[in-house]
């Protein structure tokens, strides 16, 4: 199996790359969280003239119909550089949702708008009960004249400060716990009776707790495909975020490996000390045992298979989870104290790696999912 990148894929690397290292120098990075929305629109803007917002879009809707080798590629990169703009929230989950659910109509009016950096999406599902369990949904929606009226609450909504647009999960029948009865809606983050409250996460990143208190919407604003429609974007949203882990790890590993060169201990670099060179031949290990993973999930992304899909993005999580665990402690443990610090990166890679670990599921909710459902190979 070929796994080189071809030409234009390369070029979309080194695109990046080049921007990333003239915009995103640590100290820059920490003048765009100390600003009012976190992230920089500049940056942001850069993006969509280099075309990464239109990436997985079709091209018939404005888009340049990328698929998840190119996404992968993206988030490797900026995981790399620790970035914070909203390119999760927006084009993974946001365009997840658009491609795979709205009309022809709905993404021929978003899409270009979201191409160009002028609309901002994101995906409020998380409630304080639900855990990591997708289907775990108290919000209602209730059915009025023609369209819907919302309520209910959701918590951690990555981005939900600065969101144009909120996609939002709403029960419409059964129990809190069923999976049967989830629809997905489209909601103008200013319609009446939506609140919100930003907040800093603890990798830097913003979000909000939004409270829905009687929003009424449109027979328009409800996409197809319920809490199938979640899974698959859920799926594809972890293939991303392995490939982030990846971008975040591989740094880590090049800071702790430079650092172990030029501190010096007892008149020698430590990095001379065998066992601290046997940590750093791990974290190596674990760095590329993840990679495979990562692009395991980039080549399973699109599986028509739910089922199969779901049980190897479950596998997916736990093997990079465990691994970008192990490096982004490493990178603390082998750094000593200057690495618990703001002003160091080190600690900034293992917030991240902490926060993506647990975004739809750490290890041991997904483990536990791979036993009940018997293991990752299942017999036809």
């Amino acid at each position: 199996m070929d796994f080189d990148l071809s030409e234009d894929q390369r070029l979309l690397q080194d695109s990046l790359a080049k921007l990333l290292k003239d915009k995103y120098g640590f100290e820059q990075r920490k003048g765009y969280m100390a600003s009012a929305t976190g992230w920089s629109r500049e940056v942001w803007a850069a993006y969509a003239d280099l075309g990464l917002l239109a990436m997985p879009f079709a091209e018939d809707d404005g888009g340049l119909g990328y698929g998840a080798v190119e996404t992968m590629i993206v988030a490797e990169q900026m995981g790399r550089s620790l970035t914070l703009e909203p390119f999760m929230s927006t084009v993974v989950m946001g365009g997840g949702f658009l491609r795979h659910g709205a009309t022809a109509e709905q993404r021929g009016a978003m899409v270009p708008k979201i191409a160009e950096g002028k609309m901002l999406l994101a995906f409020a599902h998380t409630e304080v009960q639900s855990r990591f369990d997708l289907h775990d949904v108290a919000t209602s929606a209730k059915k009025e004249g023609d369209g819907w009226v919302i309520e209910g609450r959701k918590g951690v909504v990555v981005h939900g400060d600065t969101a144009d647009e909120l996609i939002v999960t709403a029960r419409v029948a059964g129990a809190r716990r069923d999976r049967d009865g989830i629809e997905v809606f489209l909601i103008p983050a200013d319609a009446t009776g939506v609140s919100r409250r930003g907040f800093k996460t603890s990798d830097g990143q913003r979000a909000a707790d939004i409270t829905f208190d009687h929003v009424k919407v449109g027979a328009e604003a409800k996409l197809a495909g319920g809490l199938a429609l979640v899974e698959r974007v859920a799926d594809e949203t972890i293939a991303a975020l392995s490939a982030e882990a990846i971008g975040c790890m591989e740094a880590a590993k090049d800071l702790t490996v430079d650092y172990l060169k030029t501190r010096k201990q007892f008149g020698r670099a430590i990095g001379t000390f065998q066992s601290l060179q046997h940590r750093a031949a791990e974290m190596m290990v674990c760095l590329e045992q993840a990679r495979s993973m990562a692009m395991l999930a980039a080549m399973t992304a699109s599986e028509k298979d739910d089922a199969e899909r779901r049980r190897l993005m479950r596998a997916v999580k736990v093997e990079i989870g465990r691994n970008a665990r192990f490096v982004g402690q490493q990178t603390v443990q082998m750094h000593g104290g200057i690495a618990m610090t703001m002003e160091y990166a080190g600690g900034h890679y293992l917030k991240r790696l902490t926060v993506i670990e647990n975004m739809f599921g750490d290890m041991d909710h997904h483990l536990a999912a791979l036993s009940e459902e018997g293991g990752v190979f299942v017999a036809a």
